[in-house]
């Protein structure tokens, strides 16, 4: 099997929905390029005394629609393809969704879980030195991703604040309360999972309660998600993170799995469910068990030709960034299974760190139940605009949403004009 490219993938996806929109190629070739991509040295002091080099990326892919936005991933398989995937899925995310933002990314190849926490701290410094020259509130504004957290925008907030010698919360999003952080925003990304959940299930005549959902990844992600679609009455029979996946077909614990995996980074879910007794599956199995709705929430590349035909849900709800290569895409089209893309289905995240940033420039701050309301209202009326157009236009709700955002950003780069 070929060696999976991200970008790759994500430009096939853009020429399919070009020709659906009719684009001609000047209107759109801005897209397939990233606006500056930048690759950084780290050199950290380990508690060792050694030396060691880590390779670290921040990638900006389009400013049409506003300062770049997008997370910082600390991974042991970041590379160069992928963060430019991810920062251009970020352009079309903040289009989908009506922000005022264009799409960036970062990360670093690392896995966090083998550094302690001064070593990570370091890390986190130095990258966010490395990268300041090109961030700040109306230029790039980074948030968390996979293995970061709040914590780890609190270093980087810090130092971009010593570097630059004034305020800069608005620089990051996704910070703590304390810090300037917005109410609701860990949430976000699980809430509006499940937000789009819901609606896609009201679309087709259906009720949330009981329906049997397998969840890959229990991050902030798939973990909010889980426990809030389980409040909701929705069954959740199956879950995982990097070390095993668990499966019950009576539903799962999903808010005790989820509190034991935030007590502390090392936590495993595979430790969890040896102290429970709960049934070990592989990930593959979770994938392919037989559920209602699958939502992917762990990382790009997961269902893919060799696994899309085994794939049992007649529903999948995109939480992570990428999950379905362009084929598996559509072997599960021809399949008749409906596919919720990632650039809707996970905008809840961006769309609060909107609402965080807009808050910190205007030093006025909401309350938890306004953030949630305004979170509902954003991702509802995107997930009908973009339901709307794929019916009206007789294509996959993904081409839908891509057709929506390139749309969008082509008529921008329009009016705005090239430049010289």
């Amino acid at each position: 099997m070929a060696k999976y490219d991200a970008y790759e993938n994500m430009l096939s996806v853009l020429e399919q929905a070009a020709g659906k929109l009719k684009l001609e190629k000047n209107d759109y070739e801005f897209l397939k390029y990233p606006e500056r991509d930048l690759k950084v040295s780290l050199p950290i002091k380990m508690d060792d005394g050694n030396i060691r080099v880590f390779e670290g990326f921040r990638v900006q892919h389009s400013s049409v629609g506003g300062p770049f936005k997008g997370g910082v991933r600390y991974h042991q398989n970041v590379d160069e393809s992928e963060v430019k995937a991810l920062a251009a899925w970020m352009s079309f995310k903040c289009a989908v969704v009506g922000i005022p933002y264009g799409g960036g990314k970062g990360g670093i190849q690392v896995n966090p879980r083998e550094l302690s926490k001064g070593e990570l701290e370091r890390l986190t410094r130095a990258y966010a030195m490395a990268i300041s020259p090109i961030v700040g509130p109306q230029m790039d504004i980074p948030a968390p991703d996979v293995n970061t957290d709040g914590e780890i925008m609190s270093w980087m907030v810090d130092t971009f604040t010593k570097i630059k010698r004034g305020n800069q919360m608005g620089s990051i999003t996704g910070k703590p309360v304390a810090l300037g952080g917005s109410l609701g925003r860990i949430e976000a990304t699980g809430r509006g999972v499940m937000f789009i959940t819901r609606e896609i299930l009201a679309r087709l005549g259906k009720e949330v309660k009981n329906v049997k959902i397998a969840i890959q990844g229990m991050g902030n992600v798939g973990g909010i998600a889980s426990c809030l679609l389980s409040e909701l009455g929705a069954n959740i029979i199956a879950v995982s993170d990097s070390s095993c996946g668990v499966y019950d077909e009576n539903g799962l614990p999903v808010q005790k799995i989820f509190d034991y995996l935030k007590q502390d980074r090392k936590n495993m879910l595979e430790d969890y469910a040896k102290k429970n007794g709960l049934n070990i599956i592989e990930n593959s199995e979770l994938l392919t068990c037989d559920c209602d709705i699958l939502i992917p929430a762990a990382l790009e590349n997961q269902i893919n030709s060799d696994n899309a035909k085994d794939i049992k849900a007649s529903i999948v709800v995109e939480g992570a960034n990428g999950p379905t290569t362009a084929s598996a895409d559509k072997i599960l089209e021809d399949r008749g299974i409906l596919v919720v893309p990632d650039i809707l289905a996970n905008a809840g995240g961006v769309t609060c760190s909107y609402f965080e940033w807009v808050q910190n420039l205007a030093s006025y701050y909401w309350t938890e139940e306004e953030v949630n309301e305004k979170l509902e209202q954003k991702m509802v009326k995107a997930f009908n605009d973009v339901y709307e157009l794929s019916k009206k236009n007789d294509v996959s709700m993904r081409m839908g949403a891509y057709m929506t955002a390139i749309g969008k950003l082509v008529e921008i780069n329009k009016i705005r004009g090239v430049f010289p």
